[in-house]
């Protein structure tokens, strides 16, 4: 395997990244099972050990602490969130149809964004506008919990929960979740967040907090540089990382850490969100169907990815280990081409 993905064919493989549109950095970091490979390789203005926003890569993190949680019986995934939340965050958070199902929601519809609740970010807000588009016009502003959960119940609702074959992928799901891991903790999520990092020697890696930081490489949209330090300094679960921490965390999610390694598959209940991604239980999918790429199938990608083009997966049909970002929202699905053509030179 090894001979077929040199040092020098990855790097010309990501190098080429930078010749598409509004690419100006990327970093990707491959790794074995069995550790035939392991090659990280940067180029455009970012380097091997640059920080970067990992975007709802977050989601991920947040998903593996509720899984670990639910390990050391703390909690069970079928509790209704009610167990958990204040009465004045339940009342009238999901109405559907005019029935209020909001004590019928659990901690599995959360993960599994099952919930059908909206997503505060990129669903349209009772004054008709996307808090996405504004914050990809570069208006920046502050979204604590409270303010989540107060827009979400003016916002309208996709099905009641757990309702079968339907998925909604909503940041709110997981923004839910830090206040159960707050509840069950004790701590506040930002700080669990940190004592993980600590626990995995994620050294290079920290939530962000500080509206000044200037440490991580510049989000891009399109042709502009976008700091939002008031949205990601608001959420307590926003994070910066680099390729090789991810690298760490994917390893360890894979291999047991969070949830028992041999029970791994029982995440794996997939519905459809929205084309090529289908998500599990706290886990997201990148499929391709045969039919779109009939001459090099495209194996499936366990994982995670941001909205910016970053990514942490696995591909278990060939027990390799992906993460990186080419820090650009307006064209995450460069990421995934790159993905594909790096899996299927090793394939050939």
């Amino acid at each position: 395997m090894k001979d077929k993905l040199n040092e020098h064919v990855f790097n010309q493989l990501v190098s080429k990244v930078l010749t598409k549109k509004y690419i100006y950095g990327v970093v990707f970091y491959i790794s074995s099972d069995d550790k035939s490979i392991d090659l990280i390789t940067a180029a455009g203005n970012m380097k091997e050990n640059s920080q970067y926003y990992i975007a709802s890569i977050n989601k991920f993190f947040v998903s593996s602490i509720i899984l670990k949680l639910y390990t050391q019986h703390k909690l069970d995934l079928r509790d209704r969130i009610s167990k958990y939340l204040p009465e004045e965050v339940l009342q009238g958070l999901h109405i559907y149809k005019g029935k209020d199902y909001s004590h019928d929601l659990s901690i599995y519809h959360l993960l599994s964004h099952t919930s059908g609740l909206p997503c505060y970010l990129i669903d349209k807000k009772a004054n008709g506008k996307k808090t996405m588009d504004e914050l990809e016009a570069g208006i920046d502003q502050s979204w604590p919990i409270e303010k989540v959960i107060h827009e979400v119940k003016k916002m309208k609702t996709y099905f009641p929960p757990g309702k079968e074959g339907r998925a909604h992928y909503a940041d709110t799901n997981h923004q839910i979740l830090g206040l159960i891991i707050e509840k069950i903790s004790g701590e506040a999520v930002n700080n669990v967040l940190k004592k993980l990092f600590q626990e995995l020697n994620l050294t290079k890696t920290y939530v962000c907090e500080d509206v000044a930081d200037k440490n991580y490489v510049p989000i891009y949209y399109k042709s502009e540089m976008r700091r939002l330090p008031l949205f990601l300094t608001s959420t307590q679960n926003d994070i910066i990382s680099t390729a090789k921490d991810q690298m760490t965390f994917l390893k360890a999610f894979f291999s047991g850490y969070f949830f028992p390694k041999e029970r791994l598959n029982e995440l794996e209940k997939w519905n459809k969100i929205f084309f090529p991604f289908k998500y599990g239980i706290g886990i997201q999918k990148f499929y391709m169907p045969r039919m779109l790429s009939p001459f090099h199938p495209v194996p499936d990608m366990i994982g995670h990815c941001g909205s910016v083009g970053s990514v942490a997966f696995y591909v278990p049909d060939s027990g390799l280990y992906i993460t990186g970002s080419i820090n650009q929202q307006a064209r995450p699905n460069i990421a995934f081409q790159t993905m594909i053509k790096i899996v299927n030179k090793l394939r050939q």
